[in-house]
């Protein structure tokens, strides 16, 4: 098929940015993979990689290649096949991104990803107050606070942390082009939509409270500060403006805790309440009042999850076998209220080291600082905060299991390793290979 490479490269990156933006609706960007997979085998010619584009890629499929690794120790091999193909885009993305690496547009697809993204949720928000006017009315009311965010995460069809994951990323990449059109003066009408589009991202992610979202968020806006601003400008300069930055932010949110009397409760009481029944969550009266979403039952959840691992190591119990396995442990110590909800392991390392044994861990981590070594090695804080954000959220939750999660990683993951072997390449520090 004869197309021109002009051609070739809008298609290429349109694929990428449709698929960004749909990654919080499973169907359709599952199909848009399928495409983008498809269109770019009639391309195969086009593919272009260096050795370290070999080796970056190894790293982005290697929990694909772990589960094919270690697939004989599934009890059934059809759940695990199954499993396998939630992870079949950690083959596609870094085959036919890192391929194309040259053909990226990092910025320009940055920024048009976190500008559709939040609009896409202003539209979500305002079908909302439509649809669920009595919730709203609670909620500007102060009543029943807790329900809110998941509430309208379900009403787009995804769970409340994973859709915060997304919307904190956005949130800091919008920071980042406020700041960016200050430094390369961009007109007044710009920045006025850049700022506009930030403040917007900034309140949905508010709006949907979930803990690790809004704690990476406001650390992301701390990297965006020092790599925009502060290293920037003279030293004098850089201080003063990130510190009316932050006390801007910092005034905002105040104000928002102040309206949310929930948040000063989640935050403090009901995230750290009853740390004393560890693995003993039935001797609370009413646990799924009490601390359904509480750090304790996090950590029941690790502690059952860490001794059931060390009971099949070195390879754990089989990919498909995790958690079913998992409950069953749950049943066999007693632990009635973990059992009926059947909580998974809510931790990335541990559920890898329940599956895998002694290689899962291992996995997981060089997957995740592999993306944190990319963002320092070309000094982006979009990049360095993207690491923050996925290693830090895989510390209370295992996104490596979920869509959303996998798909987002992936996808960015190669993206990002595609912007740093441009660097490479212009710097001279890489050659083509093949």
């Amino acid at each position: 098929m004869n197309i021109s490479e002009k051609n070739f490269n809008k298609i290429f990156n349109g694929f990428l940015f449709f698929i960004a933006i749909a990654m919080i609706f499973r169907k359709p960007c599952t199909w848009l993979i399928i495409l983008f997979a498809v269109s770019n085998l009639f391309f195969l010619k086009k593919l272009k990689f260096t050795q370290t584009s070999l080796l970056l890629g190894a790293v982005i499929a290697s929990p694909l290649l772990l589960e094919i690794l270690l697939f004989w120790n599934n009890n059934s091999y059809l759940m695990g096949i199954k499993s396998i193909e939630k992870s079949i885009s950690l083959l596609i993305f870094p085959l036919f991104i890192l391929g194309n690496f040259q053909r990226i547009k990092f910025f320009k697809l940055t920024q048009l990803y976190s500008f559709f993204t939040t609009s896409i949720i202003l539209f979500f928000f305002i079908r909302f107050t439509v649809i669920a006017p009595d919730l709203m009315n609670k909620y500007l009311n102060g009543i029943d606070l807790w329900e809110m965010g998941y509430e309208f995460s379900n009403s787009i069809g995804i769970h409340a942390p994973a859709l915060n994951m997304h919307l904190s990323f956005v949130a800091i990449i919008n920071l980042y082009f406020v700041f960016n059109a200050f430094r390369e003066r961009k007109g007044f009408l710009i920045k006025i939509v850049n700022f506009t589009i930030f403040g917007l991202s900034f309140f949905f992610v508010l709006f949907v409270n979930t803990r690790m979202a809004l704690f990476n968020m406001l650390i992301g806006f701390v990297l965006v500060f020092f790599y925009q601003v502060i290293r920037k400008y003279n030293f004098k300069k850089g201080i003063g403006i990130a510190a009316v930055g932050l006390v801007l932010l910092g005034s905002i949110f105040l104000l928002f805790v102040q309206k949310n009397p929930y948040m000063k409760e989640k935050y403090t009481a009901a995230t750290f309440a009853y740390m004393d029944k560890i693995g003993k969550l039935d001797a609370i009266e009413n646990p799924e009042i009490k601390v359904f979403n509480s750090f304790v039952t996090r950590v029941s959840i690790w502690k059952s999850a860490w001794e059931l691992s060390l009971k099949n190591l070195p390879f754990g119990v089989g990919a498909s076998d995790g958690k079913p396995e998992l409950d069953n442990y749950y049943k066999q110590t007693n632990q009635h209220f973990l059992a009926k909800y059947e909580f998974p392991t809510h931790n990335q390392f541990l559920d890898f080291l329940l599956k895998y044994g002694i290689l899962g861990p291992i996995v997981v981590f060089l997957y995740i600082f592999t993306i944190g070594y990319l963002g320092f090695r070309v000094k982006n804080a979009i990049i360095i905060a993207f690491f923050f954000i996925f290693f830090t959220s895989n510390l209370t939750d295992d996104f490596l299991l979920r869509f959303d999660g996998i798909v987002f990683s992936g996808l960015w993951f190669s993206i990002f390793g595609s912007y740093w072997l441009q660097e490479k390449i212009t710097a001279g520090k890489e050659e083509l290979v093949f």
